[in-house]
C-alpha cells in the first residue's frame, strides 16, 4: 500500500517503535496522528521526525490512554476533523510496577494495552470504513504465552493471582484475541486486522515497572533490537500487499507466528469482545 496522503494513526509515538513507526510513515508521504500522554515529549519526537523526513504533516493528539474519557476525547477529536482514516496502530504498552486502578476502575495494564485498543478502535469504525483498505495493527508480545496460562474470563483484571508479568501477559494475550474476532467480524468489509510480536527492542516499556524488571532491561539493552528494527513488522503489515489475505493473524518477523493455543478460540474471543464492551462502556 502506497502511504502517501493516507491517514496513520499510532498510539504511543513519541518513543520508541511508536516513534520509529509514526517516522517511516511520514517519510513515505502521510500524515500521521501521534497519539501521546507527554506534551514535551511528543514535541520533541515530532520535531524530529519533521526534521528527518521533511514531512511536516504530523499532528499530535494528547492522551492518557489509562483514562477512557481520554480515549474518547482523542477519538472525537479526530472524527470531527478527518472523514477517512487508513491506518490505525495500537502500539501504546506498559509494565506496571503493582496492581493500580485507573480512574475508571480498571486495573492499569489491561486498561492501557487492551481496552484503550479495544475503545478507540470501536470509535474510530466509522471513519475507519471510509478506506478502501483499511488496516488495525495491534502490537502485542509473545508474553502473551506467560497470559495464556493464567487467563480466566471472569479475572481478566487479575484480583486474584496478580503479578506484573501474568497482568501485561494476559494484556497481550487479549490483543491477539482481539484481532482475531476484529478480523471475524470485518470478514466483508475493507478493514483487515493483524496482530504481532516486535521482538525485544530497547524502548521505555518498562518506565512504571519494579526495580527488577527495570534490572533485567539494563543488562539486557544491549541484546536488544533497535526501535527501527523493532518496528519492522508493523510497518511491513501497514504497506504489503501480500498480507490482505491474511487478516486476523499473530506475525512475527514478518512472517505468521502460531500464539498460543486458546488466542484462537472462537468462543473465548467473543465473550472478550463482550466484557471489553461492559468495561468500556460500549455496551
Amino acid at each position: 500500500m502506497d502511504l502517501a496522503n493516507k491517514l496513520c494513526i499510532v498510539t504511543g509515538a513519541n518513543s520508541g517503535i511508536g516513534k520509529a513507526t509514526a517516522r517511516s510513515f511520514a517519510a513515505d508521504g502521510a500524515y500521521v496522528i501521534m497519539i501521546c500522554r507527554n506534551e514535551d515529549r511528543a514535541k520533541a519526537a515530532r520535531q524530529d521526525i519533521i526534521e528527518d523526513t521533511g514531512n511536516t504533516g504530523i499532528k499530535i493528539i494528547l492522551a492518557d490512554l489509562a483514562v477512557q474519557h481520554d480515549v474518547r476525547s482523542a477519538a472525537d477529536q479526530i472524527n470531527q476533523e478527518f472523514d477517512q482514516i487508513d491506518v490505525l496502530v495500537n502500539n501504546a504498552g506498559l509494565i506496571a510496577n503493582e496492581r493500580k486502578e485507573t480512574i475508571d476502575g480498571i486495573e492499569k495494564t489491561l486498561a492501557i494495552n487492551h481496552l484503550a485498543p479495544f475503545l478507540l478502535t470501536n470509535l474510530l469504525w466509522d471513519s475507519l470504513q471510509q478506506s478502501k483498505d483499511a488496516r488495525i495493527i495491534n502490537v502485542s508480545s509473545e508474553v502473551h504465552k506467560v497470559g495464556a496460562k493464567v487467563f480466566d474470563i471472569e479475572n481478566l483484571q487479575l484480583t486474584e493471582n496478580y503479578s506484573a508479568i501474568n497482568a501485561y501477559g494476559v494484556s497481550k494475550l487479549c490483543n491477539i484475541m482481539f484481532t482475531h474476532e476484529l478480523a471475524k467480524r470485518t470478514e466483508n468489509s475493507t478493514i483487515t486486522a493483524y496482530s504481532l510480536h516486535p521482538g525485544v527492542v530497547r524502548t521505555q516499556l518498562a518506565e512504571e515497572a519494579g526495580w527488577a524488571m527495570k534490572f533485567f532491561y539494563w543488562i539486557g539493552k544491549p541484546f536488544m533490537r533497535s526501535p527501527k528494527s523493532g518496528a519492522a513488522t508493523t510497518i511491513y503489515l501497514t504497506t504489503s500487499d501480500e498480507v490482505t489475505s491474511m487478516s486476523g493473524q499473530y506475525f512475527k518477523d514478518k512472517n505468521v507466528a502460531e500464539p498460543a493455543d486458546i488466542a484462537y478460540n472462537d468462543d473465548l474471543t467473543s465473550k472478550l469482545w463482550t466484557r471489553s464492551e461492559e468495561l468500556t462502556g460500549l455496551s
